[in-house]
């Protein structure tokens, strides 16, 4: 039975898909390119704000550092004007607070907007939110440095804390931390995606992880 349980954010605990996709094509219309589909977007997300942006203007454009402060501005201003967290989640956190299991987030996306978008949704629901922080040395997901942050920090050992997530990079970053993971269905990519990269548990509405946690 699992005492610690580690979310993943955007497509886990939070639909920021159509914030998401605003931010990035304010940022590309500024600088006069073509703006792109929500899902395009969808399919770009997962590995931080950085590799999104790439992936949204291509890998050499010479204005890369200029688009991406433009979308950080952006979405800093508006990543709760359509965000909204997935049903059942909050029931589930308050649960698992109830039964006395850790909670926290482990995610890709900016640091800064991690931890206002937590505070607002999930407020005193969690014991730690992350976000990517590359410039203090921590490498972002699928290396499992993140991860192995939080756990020490809360104390949790490999054998009781799962990782929650909704995609491949989540499925990799608990392989590469040694602890187990459980997939959701409802987030940013499907089962037979999620199956095909590797899910081995698979759930497909929030209150199934209470099966695999501790009671009181």
């Amino acid at each position: 039975m699992y005492r610690t349980v580690i979310f993943d954010l955007d497509g886990t605990l939070l639909d920021t898909l159509d914030d998401l996709t605003a931010s990035v094509n304010f940022a590309l219309v500024c600088f006069s390119l073509p703006v792109r589909t929500k899902e395009e977007i969808r399919a770009f997300v997962g590995n931080g704000i950085a590799k999104l942006i790439k992936r949204a203007i291509g890998y050499d454009h010479p204005r890369f550092a200029e688009i991406l402060q433009t979308f950080r501005e952006h979405y800093g201003a508006h990543c709760k004007d359509k965000t909204k967290e997935y049903d059942g989640i909050t029931p589930l956190l308050i649960e698992l607070k109830a039964r006395g299991v850790q909670t926290a987030v482990v995610s890709n996306k900016a640091d800064f907007a991690v931890k206002t978008l937590t505070e607002e949704y999930f407020p005193a629901l969690l014991q730690e939110a992350v976000g990517e922080n590359e410039a203090a040395g921590i490498a972002k997901k699928p290396a499992p440095d993140s991860l192995f942050a939080v756990m020490k920090s809360l104390n949790a050992e490999k054998e009781t804390t799962v990782y929650v997530g909704d995609s491949e990079v989540d499925i990799q970053t608990a392989n590469n931390a040694g602890v187990d993971c459980i997939s959701v269905a409802w987030g940013f990519k499907d089962e037979a995606f999620l199956r095909a990269n590797g899910a081995k548990t698979l759930i497909k509405e929030p209150f199934e992880i209470l099966d695999f946690c501790k009671e009181n």
